[in-house]
């Protein structure tokens, strides 16, 4: 071994990664513990009770609601939700509306599978394009997006209320991603 050279430390039994999240169709039931992460994740710019029940009303005519709930056996109590996201899809377009996970369960493949879900979905509802908007400051999050292939289009200042951080606008033409 050179100076400066890594060697991973070989993986002990409690060093296997946690199972993954489920995924399911968020309910009313769910907005307990959906507004919990939404205070724990965003604080002041946390969405409110009323605008998730007006959300979830949009349920299936134009929106689409998840929420990834921890599996028995994984870390934490099992169907306890860890997650989730919700799409507007209407015409050729959506919008990725909201996506969070729970900071314990971040960098697990969560997002990514809430992402995924909500692009299917676009899919399915034969939308050509996905737009979304993301803080500037949330550099973990535009990387999930950029590997899904959003670009960046654009900036809305002062987006983000009361912080008024600035939001990137991002864009997926899903019409080109047909044919790979």
């Amino acid at each position: 071994m050179t100076a400066g050279e890594f060697v991973p430390e070989p993986r002990r039994a409690s060093q296997r990664p946690a199972p993954a999240a489920v995924l399911r169709p968020m309910t009313s039931g769910d907005l307990p513990a959906v507004l919990e992460l939404e205070r724990e994740l965003f604080g002041a710019e946390a969405w409110s009770r009323e605008m998730l029940e007006g959300e979830l009303a949009e349920v299936p005519a134009t929106r689409y609601y998840l929420v990834a709930v921890a599996p028995p056996g994984g870390a934490g109590a099992a169907d306890r939700v860890v997650g989730y996201a919700g799409l507007l899809a209407a015409g050729a377009q959506a919008d990725v509306l909201t996506l969070a996970v729970a900071t314990l369960w971040q960098r697990r493949g969560t997002g990514t599978a809430l992402l995924e879900s909500l692009l299917a979905e676009a899919g399915r509802r034969s939308c050509r394009e996905v737009f979304l908007e993301v803080r500037t400051d949330n550099e973990a999050a535009q990387r999930l997006y950029r590997r899904h292939g959003f670009a960046v289009i654009g900036v809305r200042r002062g987006y983000y209320q009361p912080s008024g951080t600035d939001a990137l606008v991002m864009r997926l033409d899903l019409a080109g991603q047909a044919g790979s």
